[in-house]
């Protein structure tokens, strides 16, 4: 990892980033409204993953938004490509070393609530972790003992609802439910998940939580909804569904995370 983090650091220069954002589908927009960005290609970075899955860039990029530093993860690794739920462990791991202080985690979701179509955000307060897997399996040290009573943290959570408002972009706020995929849900497998207090599931981001958290992150983590659970409105769900929506719900979010950024504290 020293490599990795020695080789971004020269080439960041005096980008001293303080948050780090990973960008889920339809969340690309963000990157272009970087300041003075670097983009350094997952593949030039020893030992970061690489994903295959269509819309997801597979680049770090650094700038400045909102008048602050950060650093963005343009694509994430998912459990389902190889069935590693640790596979982001590297990158997140990277994103400390060079200063980050806090995480913001984003991902296209399906909505469970009929007062959230697509097109909306929701705000993550909390996830349940259906798929039972854990990044943490197989961590020797008793840091894999890592409480979630508060995995998202407060202050951020407000400093995004606080942004939403000043945009007056609803920012819905739910119960994320992470399901391994890579096949949608079932109807009666959203049905389950209503019951079970879930307001929106997804194939990502509960891993990254966990990592983050163990590492000491702050974190906070939206989802922007491209559809509705499978059985709610009788079609079909498709990743083409999930691309194309991505982006309407994405461009609220990446206004919201650009505001919270740009009011949330000073730079060191």
């Amino acid at each position: 990892m020293r490599a990795t983090v020695d080789l971004l650091a020269a080439l960041l220069g005096a980008i001293k980033p303080r948050h780090g954002i990973v960008l889920g589908s339809g969340l690309g927009s963000l990157v272009g409204q970087l300041e003075g960005a670097v983009r350094i290609p997952y593949r030039d970075l020893p030992g970061f993953p690489i994903s295959a899955v269509s819309g997801h860039a597979g680049e770090v990029v650094a700038g400045r938004l909102g008048g602050k530093s950060v650093i963005m993860l343009s694509g994430r690794v998912h459990y389902y490509e190889k069935g590693d739920a640790s596979a982001m462990r590297l990158p997140i791991e990277v994103l400390k070393a060079l200063g980050v202080e806090a995480l913001i985690l984003t991902n296209s979701a399906g909505s469970l609530r009929d007062d959230m179509p697509p097109g909306s955000v929701m705000q993550i307060t909390d996830h349940i972790n259906y798929s039972g897997m854990n990044p943490l399996i197989g961590e020797e040290s008793d840091q894999r003992f890592v409480g979630m009573t508060n995995a998202y943290d407060a202050g951020l959570a407000a400093a995004m609802r606080k942004a939403a408002a000043k945009l007056k972009i609803e920012l819905g706020q739910g119960v994320y439910m992470w399901f391994s995929g890579p096949s949608f849900e079932t109807p009666a497998e959203i049905r389950m998940a209503r019951i079970l207090g879930a307001d929106a599931v997804g194939m990502s981001t509960v891993p990254e939580v966990i990592i983050a958290r163990m590492l000491g992150l702050r974190v906070a983590a939206a989802s922007a909804i491209t559809n509705y659970g499978a059985g709610m409105t009788g079609n079909e769900l498709s990743h083409e569904e999930t691309k194309d929506m991505a982006p309407v719900g994405g461009a609220r979010l990446a206004d919201i995370l650009r505001e919270m950024i740009a009011a949330e504290g000073s730079e060191k």
